[in-house]
């Protein structure tokens, strides 16, 4: 049987050969998913951070985003997809739930970003009501600080984005490994810039070392979705540790 980590055209291991799923080309590509609310609240901030991955990782990556609507069977293609807004959005049809929950059990990743960054306001509202579809009653829990997300490339001691407004991360696991995992921070936010390259939102209470943090916790949730606990495997321990002292 293949391993997930090959389903996903891991382009550490398939660089130059065509991935088996999710499309034709070891390249990450962005899916944002469209719905009916401000889908798309921070239009370049998921190609800034794919530049950072493709410059600091082995990662290949496309700076173009892929918008999609749940119910598209080329959602399929994008092992990672991202579903933001800074505002509440209506919870999608019954098929596209199913497509949804469908796209997670066979590996997809989905990066819930809220834009608005307000701890319980509308948007997270319907992110918490949008996951207890997803599985029947379900509900996010929080991201343990020693999880292997923390470490998949950068090593974090905690979450980041535009505002802290959440201390912590939370997610939702499938089969083991967190298949959605919802930011509070506005993290995409943190990234964007606009039409002249310069950075779109300033960032607080940390400033640039934030922006920086941010950039970093991008990388590791995307080296997770493609890599997920590749990191907690006995032959890395010796570089996370070489890491960590440096």
């Amino acid at each position: 049987m293949l391993s997930r980590r090959r389903l996903l055209g891991l382009p550490l291991l398939l660089a130059a050969r065509r991935a088996l799923a999710f499309g034709d080309q070891a390249r990450l590509t962005f899916a944002q998913v469209r719905h009916l609310g401000r889908w798309d609240p921070r239009p370049d901030g998921l190609s800034r951070l794919a530049w950072e991955i493709s410059k600091r990782t082995s990662i290949e990556t496309s700076p173009l985003v892929k918008p999609i609507g749940l119910a598209d069977p080329d959602l399929f293609r994008f092992p990672f997809a991202v579903l933001s807004s800074d505002q509440s959005f209506p919870l999608p049809a019954d098929a596209e739930i199913a497509s949804l929950r469908r796209y997670l059990s066979y590996g997809g990743f989905l990066l819930i970003d809220d834009a608005s960054a307000t701890r319980g306001g509308a948007f997270e509202q319907s992110a918490r009501a949008l996951v207890a579809r997803i599985v029947n009653g379900a509900s996010l829990s929080r991201v343990a600080r020693d999880h292997v997300l923390y470490k998949s490339f950068y090593l974090l001691d905690g979450p980041a984005g535009r505002l802290l407004s959440t201390s912590d991360l939370e997610g939702l696991e499938l089969g083991g490994r967190v298949a959605v995992l919802y930011s509070g921070n506005d993290l995409i936010g943190a990234l964007a810039r606009d039409s002249l390259g310069t950075w779109e939102f300033e960032v607080s209470p940390g400033g640039e070392l934030q922006r920086e943090k941010s950039i970093r916790l991008g990388v590791n949730i995307a080296m997770y979705a493609l890599c997920l606990d590749y990191k907690e495997d006995q032959v890395h321990i010796p570089f996370i540790m070489k890491r960590r002292r440096i």
